[in-house]
């Protein structure tokens, strides 16, 4: 009797042959994903308003992993530009299997009165409307080719916001019901999923006050704000066949910081 080699279980979270496009992804948590579809096999879109950013990781990229990789400025929260994004990266490789709608933003503001409408529809644009007008650009695109995998960037805040990110929160909210939404729509051949992160220690923490962070400290069970590098397990299991019965889902990445993700 001839025995069968067991698979092994790593292979389903290599992403050799594919396409991920990555929003906000010259820095932080998007960074992070970058580098480390490349380094399983993928090729790379990098998105964010600052090309050249875009355009210094996509070097780095290419020379470290010998992936291929394309940078393209943009903001997300402009509707058109999320339609230029999509066509250049399918005429590009031809195709994308992962998007990663992970651009976002959350400015500070004084009082509920000084949101201003201008500060109210960038928030909304960025973090809900261009990963709904990407979503169903590239999931329409997924669902007449190969199929693929869409993952939204939530935050803690869409289950539990602090009074300091109420547009945000909402958007957020907003954004894990686009992934139940989207994952009935473009069911069987396209899964979509969400990753909702805690507070992560990227640069943008550089600037919050010592006094927040001694906070987090205190309320998360695990003790700490995230490292970036630790978003890339849930990130790689999502985008590859290792989530392949896997969809519609809130995946909480938080240090243990929200007690519920609906």
């Amino acid at each position: 009797m001839t025995k069968t080699t067991p698979q092994d279980p790593t292979s389903t979270f290599r992403l050799d042959g594919k396409v991920a496009l990555v929003t906000g992804g010259s820095r932080g948590l998007g960074k992070q994903m970058i580098n480390a579809f490349a380094r399983v096999g993928a090729d790379v879109v990098i998105a964010s308003r600052k090309e050249e950013a875009c355009k210094a990781l996509a070097s780095e990229v290419e020379n470290e992993t010998g992936q291929r990789a394309l940078a393209v400025g943009c903001h997300v929260g402009h509707w058109d530009e999320c339609d230029v994004l999509a066509q250049r990266a399918l005429e590009h490789f031809g195709r994308v299997d992962v998007l990663v709608n992970n651009a976002g933003m959350s400015p500070v503001y004084p009082s509920v009165l000084d949101i201003s409408e201008e500060l109210y529809d960038k928030v909304l644009g960025v973090n809900l409307k261009g990963a709904f007008r990407l979503t169903a650009v590239l999931g329409s695109a997924m669902l007449e080719g190969a199929g693929g995998s869409i993952i939204g960037v939530s935050s803690v805040a869409a289950a539990q916001p602090s009074p300091g990110e109420i547009p945000y929160g909402a958007a957020k909210a907003g954004l894990q019901n686009l992934t139940k939404s989207f994952a009935r729509t473009f069911a069987p051949k396209v899964r979509v999923n969400c990753i909702m992160p805690g507070a992560f220690m990227t640069d943008i923490s550089k600037a919050w006050p010592k006094a927040t962070v001694e906070q987090l400290h205190k309320t998360i069970p695990l003790g700490r704000g995230g490292a970036p590098e630790e978003i890339v397990g849930a990130a790689l299991y999502l985008a590859s066949d290792a989530s392949r019965y896997t969809t519609g889902t809130i995946l909480k990445v938080d240090g243990g910081a929200a007690y519920s993700s609906g």
